[in-house]
C-alpha cells in the first residue's frame, strides 16, 4: 500500500475537524473577500458607503457556516440577500457574489437530483430577472453553471472513492478468508501425514505386543526388549497425537511412505530435471529427527522449490542442510526476482511452510537474500530429544 502524501494527510486532518468549524472559517474568508470592495474602493464623493451594503454582505456570506447542514436554505438565503444589495444607491460595486457560488456548489454536490436541478433553475432564472445588464447576466449564468458542474464532479469523485474503499475492504476480507482456508487445507495435509506416522507407530506396538507373550518364557531378555519397544513407540505416538490435536483430518486413500530428509537429494535431482539447477549440500553430524519433523523437512523444501520454479524466474537454487546439537537448519536460496516471487507475507506457500514447521516444534522465516538478489527460506527443526 502506498504511503500517504502530505496533501492526503492534510485532507484527512481537515475532514476530522468539526463541520461547523470548517464551514465557519470558510464563511469568514468569503465575508472578508466580499467586504473588501466596501473597505478599499475609492469614494469619489467622500461620503461613506451606505450601511445597507454591509448588512447585505454579511447576510449573503454568514449562512455559509451551515452550508453542509442545510445547503438548499443557505443557497436561497445567499441569493435573496445578494438581490437586495442594489436597493441602496451608494454602495461599492460587487463583481461576483462568492457566497452564492459556494452555496450552489454545495447543493450540486450534496442534494438530491430533483432538488438541485430545481435550485439551479431558480438561480439562473432569478439572476436573469434581477440583473439589468445582459453581459452581467451572461457572466453570472456561466459562473453558476460552472459551480454546479464542479459540485457534481466532486460528488462523483467522492462516490467513486467510497466505492474503491469499499472494494478494497472487501478484497482484504476475501484475502483473509482465503488465507484462513489455505491454513486449514495445510493443517489437513499435516493431519494426513501424521496419520501415516501414527499408523506406523501403532503397527509396531501391535507386532511387539503379539511377540512378547510368545518369548516371555523362552527368552526373557528378548521379551523385555519387546516391551521396551512398545513403550518407546507409545511415547512417540502420544507426542504425535499432542501435536495433531486441533488439526483437521480428511479421508484419503492409502498413500505411499512419506519422504524424509534422506530423500532431499532425489528431490533436488527431480527439480533439476524440470529445468532449475538445484544443488544439495549437508554439513555437520546428522541427528535423529522425529518422524513428523523428517516429513516436514522434505515437504517444506518441496514447497519452497515449487514456489521458486513457479514464481521466481531463477536459474539456480541451493539446499543447505546444517546439523547441530539442537537439530537441523535448512536454507533454501535462489537467484530469482526476490520477495515478490511467491512468498509474500500473506502468501499461501509461506503459510504452509510456517504451519508445517510450527506443527513439529520448529520455526520458519522467509525474505530477500542478504548477500545478493534472490529469496531465502530458512527453517529450523528440532532434533529428537533436543
Amino acid at each position: 500500500m502506498p504511503h500517504p502524501t502530505l496533501v492526503d494527510v492534510a485532507l484527512r486532518r481537515l475532514r476530522a475537524l468539526p463541520t461547523l468549524l470548517v464551514d465557519g472559517a470558510l464563511a469568514a474568508v468569503i465575508l472578508l473577500v466580499q467586504m473588501w470592495p466596501l473597505l478599499t474602493a475609492d469614494q469619489r464623493t467622500g461620503v461613506p458607503w451606505d450601511w445597507w451594503g454591509y448588512v447585505v454582505v454579511v447576510a449573503a456570506s454568514a449562512p455559509l457556516a451551515w452550508r453542509r447542514r442545510a445547503p438548499a436554505v443557505v443557497l436561497v438565503a445567499s441569493l435573496c440577500a445578494g438581490a437586495l444589495y442594489d436597493l441602496a444607491d451608494h454602495v461599492a460595486r460587487q463583481p461576483i457574489w462568492y457566497g452564492a457560488l459556494v452555496a450552489i456548489y454545495t447543493v450540486a454536490s450534496r442534494s438530491a437530483r430533483r432538488l438541485r436541478l430545481a435550485l439551479l433553475a431558480f438561480t439562473v432564472v432569478g439572476g436573469l430577472a434581477t440583473v439589468g445588464s445582459s453581459e452581467t447576466a451572461l457572466r453570472g449564468v456561466v459562473l453558476f453553471v460552472a459551480a454546479y458542474a464542479i459540485g457534481r464532479a466532486a460528488a462523483t469523485s467522492r462516490a467513486h472513492a467510497a466505492a474503491l474503499e469499499e472494494r478494497a475492504e472487501q478484497l482484504e476480507r476475501e484475502r483473509q478468508m482465503e488465507a484462513e482456508r489455505a491454513a486449514e487445507r495445510e493443517r489437513a495435509r499435516i493431519a494426513r501425514d501424521m496419520h501415516d506416522i501414527l499408523a506406523h507407530a501403532v503397527s509396531l506396538m501391535v507386532v511387539q505386543a503379539e511377540a512378547g507373550p510368545v518369548v516371555v518364557r523362552s527368552d526373557p531378555a528378548r521379551a523385555e526388549a519387546a516391551f521396551d519397544a512398545i513403550a518407546a513407540a507409545g511415547r512417540d505416538a502420544m507426542g504425535q497425537l499432542r501435536r495433531m490435536l486441533g488439526l483437521l483430518k480428511e479421508d484419503e486413500a492409502p498413500r505411499a511412505p512419506q519422504p524424509t530428509v534422506d530423500d532431499l537429494p532425489a528431490l533436488a535431482a527431480q527439480v533439476s530435471n524440470a529445468g532449475l539447477a538445484v544443488g544439495c549440500t549437508a554439513s555437520g553430524v546428522p541427528r535423529t529427527l522425529a518422524p513428523d519433523c523428517a516429513v516436514a523437512a522434505y515437504r517444506i523444501t518441496q514447497e519452497a522449490l515449487t514456489n521458486t520454479v513457479k514464481h521466481a524466474g531463477a536459474r539456480h537454487a541451493d539446499i543447505r542442510l546444517t546439523w547441530d546439537d539442537d537439530g537441523l537448519l535448512i536454507d533454501i536460496t535462489d537467484d530469482g526476482r526476490g520477495a515478490g516471487h511467491g512468498l509474500p507475507s500473506g502468501g499461501h506457500g509461506l503459510i504452509g511452510i510456517r504451519e508445517r514447521a510450527a506443527a513439529c516444534g520448529g520455526t520458519a522465516t522467509a525474505g530477500p537474500r542478504p548477500d545478493g538478489p534472490g529469496f531465502r527460506v530458512s527453517v529450523r527443526l528440532p532434533a529428537e530429544g533436543a
